[in-house]
């Protein structure tokens, strides 16, 4: 059997929707809107230049039916690119993009471009290679059958790829779909298992190969870090090789910032700027959607706490410090700092506002939430557009407050008592 490298990616969700990047008007979001296809059209470039000999992916290819056909063209397009260089694609509808989800559809043309059927478990075999590629396509979006046990035993004279779109036994923040083992799919007998739904790399297993290649492109903050998908080599019949190739076009992060005790105003933005600085030269080029949060009891706090607002803003600028305009989007700044321990709020004050500074720090958190759940409550019945606008995920409009909420807010207040 002669050696051979493939691309094995999955989750492409082409043109998945924005997540509340409307709301913010200096959002990128034509940049971000586009992110999923040049994400997938860095992995063509690459299997082109690279003489990639074949590409599978393991589901989810759009986020749903799409609002027009250029979603479908675009995927097509790139698939053309692909077997007109003579590499094959071969992929499998996921839980997003199953059968009876979508009213649209484009057919993969060609002896080299396949989407394995949805009614069975189908085997595809590469022209010109032993290989086999066993899979099968989601038929609806909730798949709770384990259809990996319908899956065709390995043939001898071939390598074997599975391509599955599952949950395996269960990940968190991913619905269960077509629940398997680990020791089920190591003891079928295939060389490597190509899966696909989990949006976070992992590698389940060398013996044979069974890995996630997370998504190609994050779409939001609570998929952060580099993604995109795995390169495979193939060295007389074993696997000899999987490493991640980076391929998406936008990369979001989490910034945590701890603020040095002694650290004033601007020495607390110096160690933001230097966080950002680290995180951009991280990014390698792709655009940065950061969220930020400064923590830390510190000098610092009573300028911050002074003015949140413009506290932000100066955060934020700190992004064209480090690199030219539109190379990072602040996705959210978050100042959680406190005042440093023996610090300069004049407690022994013997006036009105000593003593409101005195009650403020007397009351504890759980018992000053039940009545602010109340009066939200209250407030919020009396204004229903506030309350829709506010949304069902805002903390208000749900009545939960947490400690830490009420104690930046009581942190916020003393910073205005004493300005």
């Amino acid at each position: 059997m002669a050696d051979f490298r493939f691309l094995h990616c999955a989750d492409l969700h082409l043109d998945s929707p924005l997540r509340g990047l409307q709301a913010d008007p200096d959002a990128p979001a034509d940049a971000i809107r586009g992110a999923t296809r040049r994400a997938f059209a860095n992995l063509v470039d690459y299997a082109l230049t690279e003489g990639i000999d074949f590409v599978v992916a393991a589901g989810d290819l759009y986020d749903g039916d799409w609002q027009d056909w250029r979603t479908g063209r675009f995927l097509i397009d790139q698939v053309r690119r692909l077997t007109q260089a003579d590499i094959p694609f071969v992929a499998i509808r996921g839980n997003h993009d199953a059968e009876n989800v979508m009213t649209r559809r484009l057919e993969l043309r060609g002896d080299s471009a396949r989407l394995l059927d949805h009614r069975k478990p189908e085997t595809f075999y590469l022209p010109g290679r032993s290989v086999a590629i066993h899979g099968r396509s989601f038929p609806a979006r909730a798949v709770t059958e384990n259809i990996a046990l319908t899956y065709p035993a390995p043939d001898p004279e071939c390598f074997n790829i599975g391509l599955l779109h599952t949950s395996i036994d269960g990940r968190e923040g991913h619905d269960n779909y077509a629940p398997c083992s680990v020791e089920q799919l190591r003891d079928h007998g295939y060389d490597y298992w190509a899966l696909g739904h989990v949006h976070q790399r992992e590698i389940l297993s060398r013996d044979p190969w069974i890995v996630f290649p997370g998504n190609l492109q994050g779409r939001h903050i609570n998929e952060p870090g580099e993604k995109g998908a795995s390169l495979v080599t193939v060295t007389g019949g074993k696997v000899s090789d999987v490493r991640h190739v980076t391929f998406d076009a936008v990369q979001w992060t989490r910034i945590s910032i701890a603020i040095a005790v002694d650290a004033d105003e601007d020495a607390a933005l110096a160690q933001v700027r230097s966080a950002l600085a680290a995180a951009y030269e991280k990014a390698d080029g792709r655009l940065l959607a950061a969220r930020v949060l400064v923590s830390g009891a510190c000098v610092a706090h009573e300028a911050f706490s002074r003015d949140l607002g413009s506290a932000r803003e100066k955060i934020r600028a700190e992004a064209l410090n480090v690199a030219e305009h539109g190379a990072i989007w602040m996705e959210a700044v978050e100042i959680a700092t406190t005042a440093p321990a023996g610090g300069t709020i004049p407690r022994d004050r013997a006036d009105a506002i000593g003593q409101l500074i005195r009650a403020l720090e007397a009351v504890t958190e759980d018992e000053v939430i039940p009545e602010i759940q109340q009066y939200a409550a209250t407030m919020l019945d009396k204004a229903a557009p506030l309350r829709l606008a506010l949304g069902e995920g805002h903390a208000a409009a749900n009545e939960v407050f947490t400690r830490e909420l009420v104690r930046r807010a009581r942190d916020l207040l003393l910073g205005s008592i004493l300005e």
